[in-house]
């Protein structure tokens, strides 16, 4: 029978007696804070000591990333017209704003790293916070990784072929993308410490392929000698602005998808800022608003920098527009802006590929996936384990299919059923929890977690029309945590388990331990030997590569 773990919540705590025996501890966090240390290098600030200004960062540097440089295409291909698709980009920021503010109250009243997990558990108890979990690690974030390797090697092969449009790139596309995902992979599992450099070095190349886009485009809107091109084909032309607009809600519907899967991030780093704000109940609401301001302002400018720039059989030719405008302007030049497209999905692979191997080993942890999964190397410090089923599963979608808008509706169906989840949790909360029995540091206004709820239902039902095979499929993946959940979280742990299973799963994973060098990293307030476990701080001793390949033989064979 798994062991139940009781929940204790960073100060503050409001918790209701029912929700108080839940699976989290302080010392699985202080478990996690001891792995952490050996996977990543950066160093977190005093709890509460954040500026208001270092909040905005942290949101405004998780929301832009690779998908402004894919987006605009499936916006523009379902909206219609430009009108529509710049009203549909304004619309995205506005509501991400209002489901960042509806975190807020969430991620002040149950201070937890485990975010949407915890929130879906205190409401509504082990399954739902189960399966919100399960198609977070299973399908939202493996697909994204896929989604943002593809977005690369498009990126990566577009100056190479600038006549070429996408789908005949699509096999070697796909194969950039796995090289990639498998050099992530490596590193990710091999050297921290390089992971750490690749991200610190890889961070601004997002923002420089954003200005180079936008100084290039006003530049050019305003050279009146500039001639190139027929303006009546430019897709801004006023006149034609609202030429061709979808009445199709459906259609609109999935060009919401690709607008928010540029905005997607927010829910990912609510609960990381609401703890290193100071007072976050009265600074957390500017931060979202003068983030989510900036961001929607950075993507409509550039928007409508391209649309003013490109023709429309330019913008709907490929996902690459970022690269067609490139090569419009800058000729020989133009892989240069590829190359920092590049860098910047490259960093946000692997930050992704990061959290998501932490996601698997607090999951483990919790007892909601294999042990294994919680398992160190030995030498190399990191979750080895995590870090490779996180690879595999993005290479199945990656494999399953090639085309980046299919991929960004699994994900986007997933994401917002997890979203209305949590919206619902949030309800559900102010019932079981009333104000005034539980202080609130901080309460929406009901208004916002209603407009929520019916834009996720607008987001689930409209796109069924347009795309049932996409959210048939992204629901299936989703679904297949019942069973699991019912076979090994309810029947199994209402009786003994057979010998058999018992054996096979022991040998399974002595097996995988023996041929990874992983192991249980123990809780810190024991006494261990830091040199069988150096995840807290100590070196191990230097051995030779030799000594290390027979030290693994031997493991594996005995």
């Amino acid at each position: 029978m798994m062991e139940e773990r009781e929940m204790e919540i960073e100060d503050p705590v409001y918790m209701s007696p029912t929700t108080e025996k839940m699976i989290f501890n302080q010392e699985a966090d202080e478990e996690e804070s001891a792995v952490l240390r050996g996977v990543a290098s950066w160093e977190r600030s005093s709890q509460g000591q954040a500026s208001f200004g270092v909040g905005v960062m942290i949101l405004v540097s998780t929301i832009v990333g690779s998908g402004i440089f894919v987006a605009p295409k499936g916006v523009y291909e379902n909206a219609g017209s430009v009108g529509l698709s710049l009203i549909i980009w304004a619309l995205s920021g506005a509501f991400s704003a209002v489901g960042a503010y509806c975190y807020a109250e969430l991620c002040t009243l149950i201070r937890h790293s485990s975010g949407d997990y915890a929130y879906a558990f205190a409401a509504f108890g082990g399954w739902v916070g189960f399966l919100r979990l399960w198609a977070e690690v299973i399908l939202i974030r493996p697909c994204t990784i896929a989604v943002v390797a593809m977005t690369l090697a498009i990126y990566t092969l577009k100056p190479i072929f600038p006549d070429v449009n996408c789908d005949p790139l699509n096999p070697a596309a796909q194969l950039i993308a796995a090289v990639c995902i498998l050099l992530l992979t490596a590193l990710n599992s091999f050297s921290a410490r390089w992971i750490t450099h690749l991200q610190n070095t890889f961070n601004m190349a997002k923002l420089i392929a954003l200005a180079l886009i936008i100084i290039t485009g006003i530049v050019r809107l305003f050279d009146v000698d500039h001639k190139e091109g027929n303006p009546q084909q430019r897709a801004i032309a006023l006149r034609h602005l609202w030429l061709g607009t979808s009445t199709d809600v459906s259609k609109i519907a999935l060009a919401f998808y690709s607008s928010l899967w540029a905005f997607s991030g927010w829910n990912h780093v609510m609960n990381f800022i609401s703890k290193e704000l100071e007072e976050p109940a009265k600074k957390l609401p500017i931060v979202i608003a003068v983030s989510l301001a900036l961001c929607t302002a950075v993507y409509l400018i550039t928007n409508v920098i391209l649309y003013a720039s490109l023709s429309v059989d330019e913008i709907l030719g490929s996902p690459a527009i970022a690269a067609v405008f490139a090569n419009r302007y800058y000729n020989s030049m133009a892989w240069m802006l590829s190359i920092f497209v590049t860098l910047s999905c490259f960093d946000a692979l692997n930050g992704i590929l990061l959290t998501t191997s932490r996601l698997f080993l607090m999951a483990a942890r919790q007892n909601h996936m294999p042990e294994l999964l919680s398992m160190t190397n030995l030498y190399r410090r990191t979750p080895m384990p995590a870090v490779i089923l996180t690879g595999l599963l993005s290479l199945f979608y990656l494999a399953f299919s090639s085309n980046i808008y299919t991929l960004i509706n699994y994900v986007q169906f997933a994401n917002w059923v997890a979203i209305a989840t949590v919206t619902l949790a949030l309800l559900k909360l102010r019932r079981t929890m009333p104000q005034r029995t539980y202080r609130r540091p901080l309460v929406v206004n009901l208004i916002f977690p209603v407009v929520l709820l019916i834009g996720c239902i607008f987001l689930l039902i409209f796109p069924l029309a347009q795309q049932p095979i996409d959210a048939a499929i992204s629901l299936a993946i989703m679904l297949t945590g019942l069973p699991v959940y019912a076979f090994f979280f309810t029947y199994l742990s209402k009786q003994s388990k057979p010998a058999s299973m018992l054996n096979f799963i022991q040998q399974s994973k002595l097996f995988l331990q023996k041929l990874l060098l992983v192991t249980k990293v123990e809780r810190p307030r024991l006494k261990i030997n830091t040199h069988i476990c150096p995840a807290f701080g100590h070196q191990p001793p230097k051995r030779s590569c030799r000594l290390k390949t027979v030290h693994a033989l031997l493991l594996l064979f005995s």
